[in-house]
């Protein structure tokens, strides 16, 4: 309910100043929402709507999977940490617009490319994060492991996998408003669809009606996301903590 509230207070905040100002610099909620409307009708909405999620879903993926591998290494392997950790600072600090640039000039303006770029922008915060918690993971079920000589897949599955959950959480909820922020800007440097796209060429006819109403609909199914999968996937891995008195 508070959630609702707010984003009617927005709302009401958005109508007051578009009152005050020109509609060619903040259109009102209802001009923006008829935008919606046709571009939903022609269908470009869709379609454009559709290849941003398919390039967050795939950047995604494979930079928790990646970064997940490399943080429990790093985690679990102080030699490999001290060798690796050096490249993992660097690509903490390298400007995501950088390793965009870099990945289309040496791969070109390709699909690969953009997800890639996206991905490599994404994995060192997934690693760093699953690191800290490979590092905490109980010394006393490793050795209990060993002892009973339980599989490595079994050991991954059982012991490994349940303590990490809550890092792996919460390189999830910090990772995905990272990854769909910079596939805009791979799709509005090279791509010639996606709502990236779409809001360079708002931009290009200084069009603040088309750019919101490609805005809107994309942070509304970010915010689904979050509320409906991220935040019960949290509560979930993290129910078994001791709640503070």
């Amino acid at each position: 309910m508070a959630r609702i509230l707010s984003l009617v207070a927005l709302f009401a905040v958005w109508q007051f100043a578009a009152l005050e100002s020109s509609p060619r610099y903040l259109p009102a909620p209802g001009a923006v929402f008829a935008a919606i409307a046709q571009e939903a009708q022609s269908g470009a909405l869709f379609s454009n709507l559709a290849m941003t999620l398919w390039r967050v879903a795939a950047a995604f993926v494979l930079a928790m999977t990646l970064g997940t591998a490399l943080g429990i290494a790093m985690g679990r392997k102080p030699l490999f940490d001290k060798i690796a950790d050096p490249w993992l600072v660097i690509l903490l600090n390298v400007p995501a617009l950088v390793i965009i640039v870099l990945a289309y000039i040496w791969a070109g303006l390709t699909e690969a490319a953009a997800i890639g770029a996206v991905a490599l922008n994404k994995l060192p915060n997934t690693a760093a994060t699953v690191r800290e918690g490979a590092r905490a993971m109980d010394a006393g079920l490793d050795e209990m492991a060993r002892v009973y000589r339980i599989a490595p897949m079994a050991r991954l599955r059982h012991i490994v996998l349940p303590q990490l959950a809550p890092y792996i959480a919460a390189a999830t909820r910090s990772g995905l408003s990272l990854v769909w922020k910079i596939v805009l800007v791979v799709e509005l440097l090279g791509r010639s669809n996606g709502v990236g796209f779409e809001i360079n060429t708002a931009f290009q006819l200084f069009d603040v009606k088309l750019l919101l109403a490609y805005t809107i609909p994309f942070v509304a199914i970010m915010l689904a996301v979050e509320t409906f999968l991220v935040q019960p996937f949290e509560r979930s891995v993290s129910r078994w903590r001791p709640r503070a008195a």
